[in-house]
């Protein structure tokens, strides 16, 4: 089973990218970001005409969260976290599909820092802590996909000097980072690379694609029992590459 986590960077603007990558791999799950469209204008037939059931957590011009499944409808369990009744941001999906949990991230950037901005990305991450112990609690395969917008360590990002100052890399962003994981949380991807050196994410600017200039900030944490079934996880890069993609690249596990 190949979970994906993909942010599209505009579902209207990637369509074709989108509908490509589904037809090429056949994922059996994929968890979008930022789709940049309110729910009354996604694609949802386009999706359902490429074989997949979705739900659907969209917002207008920012953010927003899908998880689609190939072949049937998922579930969905939660939208949107706990404790902040003034979020409106569009950003945690989460459904059910057979045994599995699976739920879609948007992290907020949190740039500039310090800064409101920041602090609101503090304590969304503190949110999802929250959520995540109680999923932990179920005692089930949970897959946690998303774009974290956090840089993890020093040798997930072509440049620790470029990134500095930048909220993804901030030693706050981090911590709460390794606070998740230390839960008993997997990193799918850090697991299969251990060394680092393998990114996700590739800005528009400065000609970062053909330099290889970027870094990993799309994750997939998975629970004891979705660990104990992982046989693989990786980048599907040379869609980075392609005309119009998406400045961050598929990210997947394969779980039995």
């Amino acid at each position: 089973m190949k979970i994906v986590s993909y942010n599209v960077n505009g579902i209207k603007a990637r369509m074709e990218r989108l509908l490509e990558y589904l037809a090429e791999q056949q994922p059996d799950m994929v968890c979008l970001q930022e789709l940049k469209g309110a729910d009354e204008t996604l694609p949802v037939k386009d999706i359902e005409a490429a074989g997949y059931g979705a739900v659907w957590h969209g917002q207008k011009g920012f953010n927003g969260v899908a998880v689609l499944a190939r072949g049937q409808q998922p579930v969905e369990r939660q939208r949107g976290l706990e404790g902040d009744p003034e979020d409106a941001h569009s950003r945690y999906i989460e459904v059910e599909v057979g045994d599995l949990i699976v739920a879609s991230i948007y992290l907020p950037n949190g740039n500039p820092q310090p800064g409101p901005k920041f602090d609101y990305k503090l304590k969304w991450m503190d949110r999802l802590a929250d959520r995540a112990r109680a999923l932990l609690a179920e005692e089930r395969p949970v897959v946690l996909a998303g774009d974290y917008n956090v840089i993890p360590n020093d040798d997930d990002t072509f440049s620790v000097r470029a990134m500095a100052s930048d909220a993804l890399m901030q030693p706050e962003s981090r911590a709460r980072y390794r606070e998740l994981l230390a839960q008993g949380w997997t990193d799918a991807l850090r697991t299969r690379f251990p060394a680092g050196g393998i990114w996700t994410f590739w800005d528009y600017q400065a000609g970062a694609w053909q330099r290889d200039a970027g870094f990993r900030i799309d994750h997939l944490l998975l629970s004891p029992q979705a660990a104990d079934r992982m046989v693989g996880a990786g980048v599907d890069k040379d869609y980075r590459g392609r005309e119009r993609a998406s400045d961050h690249a598929p990210t997947w596990v394969a779980l039995r």
